[in-house]
């Protein structure tokens, strides 16, 4: 063969050639009309992808913004219906709305759909997030009265039943959603309870420390919290509508809404057989945002941002973290769109610091880092006792997170701390700190093999293909 021809066969195959008919006439998919899904769709254009772009979301409305829904949309504060997502420019794609992705073909790169048919791709973006989890007896969840809070239609109807004035409202878990809904229904005057199967609220999330600081701002503005018992039953009468809940400490009340907090349920069924490595708390894919498949191979043309996506973080010992976070979702869409259409020395990889908020009983919580990885905390600035304080969590000697309750001001200086792996505690000493300050203490976590309602990162470092591998060394 001569070096002519070589260098023809070379040139034919370049990644960039290809590349360039990727970016100019290819077909991109994108599995999930979400939050990440949108800013993933804008990204492409906004970096001159010019192919076909296709949208598929189960939902009947195009994306919207989930934070408002559990906060002023129920206290009537916005209608669920004005949420739609800003768009960031114009991304000429062809939107299939109603229509639930049921398959997926990893070698003929084709995407089932509900309605039978199957949409081919060069690249796919996987953004299918999460929904709630339901009530565990099918039964009992039909009752009339029984709300689960993730949608804008979900939105809709439990703002309706609570503006209608029920007698009481039962909010059973009491994460950051249960704890949300609470503060919505105190807002609006009407009695309620939260049941809690931990020892405090947010317990989960942000540790027993902080949460005692929860439950006491729970109760102080009327809530009737009940820790460390469980919902056992919902009874209905004989129309159908709830009207008590039964409890483990053998207690029962009477109520005619109840809201099921009890965290969220990824959506992967959809890729079970696909050869994904996918599973209950997500799929996995590389600090690029290429999926693997079950053998731990990273694919190059499947792609997963948002709730959905479980990726390893230096900061964090590469443990995988699956984040239920605003911000991460815009974040690690944007790098995976940009990383679709680049070449490998172009990629980029995603490391954006885990972010997150919540308004609740007049008080703003912000978080940076994973709590969850918290030995020990210590109150930096502020006071436990007042309600406002900036906590800082330790882990093997660094800083690993920091939670404020209207101590914001302070969130910029922790996320520098976890960026340069800072130690713990830290050395300094701030003009704000209290006696409940001056010494590190226990973090009061759950233990991580028990269920809980409320964390916002999960810690998942098992391997990709969801399975318990047993070695068995060679004998000799």
């Amino acid at each position: 063969m001569s070096t002519t021809d070589e260098r023809g066969a070379s040139r034919a195959h370049r990644p960039d050639d290809s590349l360039a008919r990727l970016r100019r006439e290819g077909r991109i998919v994108i599995v999930g009309a979400s939050l990440a899904g949108l800013r993933g769709a804008e990204t492409l254009r906004e970096e001159g992808f010019a192919g076909s772009l296709t949208i598929i979301g189960d939902e009947p409305d195009r994306p919207y913004d989930r934070p408002p829904l559990s906060k002023q949309v129920l206290v009537g504060g916005a209608a669920a219906d004005r949420t739609t997502l800003p768009r960031r420019r114009a991304i000429r794609a062809h939107w299939r709305l109603r229509t639930a992705a049921t398959g997926l073909d990893l070698t003929a790169r084709r995407v089932r759909l509900d309605d039978g048919d199957e949409v081919p791709y060069d690249r796919l973006l996987i953004t299918t997030g999460a929904r709630s989890r339901p009530w565990p007896q099918p039964a009992e969840a039909e009752l009339d009265g029984v709300f689960v809070l993730r949608t804008n239609r979900d939105a809709e109807r439990l703002g309706r039943r609570l503006m209608a004035g029920p007698r009481r409202v039962l909010v059973i878990g009491a994460g950051f959603t249960g704890s949300e809904i609470a503060s919505a229904c105190r807002e609006l005057g009407l009695p309620v309870t939260v049941v809690e199967r931990g020892p405090t609220p947010l317990v989960g999330a942000l540790g027993g420390v902080v949460g005692q600081v929860a439950a006491e701002l729970q109760r102080e503005h009327g809530v009737d919290l009940r820790c460390s018992v469980m919902v056992t039953a919902l009874e209905g009468d004989a129309a159908g509508r709830l009207r008590r809940a039964h409890l483990s400490d053998g207690t029962a009340l009477d109520v005619d809404l109840a809201v099921v907090a009890l965290g969220a349920v990824r959506n992967t069924e959809w890729l079970d057989g696909s050869g994904l490595g996918a599973g209950p708390r997500g799929v996995a894919c590389d600090a690029g945002c290429r999926a693997f498949d079950v053998r731990g191979l990273v694919t190059d043309d499947v792609f997963v941002a948002g709730d959905v996506a479980r990726s390893p973080h230096p900061l964090f010992g590469y443990q995988f973290l699956s984040l239920d976070h605003w911000g991460n979702a815009v974040a690690q869409a944007e790098v995976a769109a940009h990383n679709m259409i680049s070449p490998g020395p172009d990629r980029r990889p995603h490391l954006w610091v885990p972010a997150f908020w919540s308004s609740q009983f007049g008080v703003n919580i912000k978080s940076i880092g994973v709590p969850s990885m918290g030995e020990e905390i210590l109150i930096a600035q502020g006071s436990l006792a007042e309600h406002s304080f900036a906590g800082v969590y330790g882990c093997q000697g660094r800083v690993v997170a920091a939670v404020t309750f209207d101590q914001t001001k302070w969130l910029d200086f922790y996320q520098q701390q976890i960026e340069t792996a800072a130690p713990f505690p830290p050395p300094f000493r701030s003009v704000d700190r209290r006696p409940d300050g001056l010494h590190p203490v226990p973090a009061e976590f759950p233990d991580p093999s028990l269920p809980s309602h409320g964390p916002t990162v999960t810690l998942c470092g098992y391997s990709p293909t969801e399975r318990r591998i047993v070695f068995t060394p060679a004998r000799a």
